[in-house]
């Protein structure tokens, strides 16, 4: 990534989390976001029609439930594929922290969710989108794992693309089968992609030390 790449995107992270930060406030003060209560009249009008089904099923990509085995083989995978022990613990180690790191933000903010599915693993509280945090994370370390192994531009850009898609769509079926609001789960995605680039820090460091001993 160039540095003006680098940059543009540093601003735009951090506006993200400023605003981020103003919605906090307005929640647990006990005022809705305008963008929410704007969005909220719309998804509405969305549990009977076609999309409904289709996100209803996408958002199990993101769900404990799949994530949990799919963690456990993706570790072996990428392990035996990088050839990197660290992989084994900085993998399924990160995405295990992003998740207590969301359960510890929900319950400073302890906002209520729009509405209750046990079926679509939405209990609890609602800020930020646990969905959309480890989605992040999970899906966003895979794409970067699975890069550094392909020597194609192209291949690059279609494995980025389809995982930033997959990232998007789990985040935003959270939406759609309204079990969160979207400052939800743009908060979750803006603070799992702090998360991601933290334990890609960490990667290329250790993967630095390790070349060097």
């Amino acid at each position: 990534m160039m540095k003006k790449d680098r940059t543009l995107l540093l601003f735009l992270l951090f506006a993200v989390l400023i605003i981020t930060g103003v919605w906090v406030v307005q929640i647990v003060n006990g005022y809705v976001p305008y963008i929410d209560r704007w969005s909220n009249q719309f998804v509405e009008t969305l549990h009977n029609s076609i999309i409904y089904q289709p996100f209803r099923l996408v958002t199990n990509l993101g769900s404990e439930s799949f994530l949990v085995p799919f963690v456990v083989v993706m570790t072996i995978v990428l392990s035996i594929l990088l050839k990197k022990w660290f992989v084994a613990i900085l993998f399924p180690g990160g995405i295990l922290l992003t998740h207590q790191l969301n359960i510890l933000i929900k319950s400073l903010v302890v906002r209520e969710r729009p509405s209750i599915s046990v079926a679509a693993n939405a209990e609890g509280y609602s800020f930020p989108s646990g969905h959309a945090m480890i989605s992040m994370v999970c899906y966003g370390l895979i794409a970067y794992l699975l890069v550094k192994k392909m020597k194609s531009h192209v291949l690059i850009f279609i494995t980025q693309t389809m995982f930033v898609t997959l990232i998007f769509l789990i985040g935003i079926s959270r939406y759609v089968i309204h079990v969160h609001y979207i400052t939800d789960i743009v908060a979750g995605f803006a603070l799992g992609f702090i998360c991601l680039i933290g334990l890609i820090y960490v990667y290329e460091r250790m993967e630095s030390v390790l070349s060097r001993s």
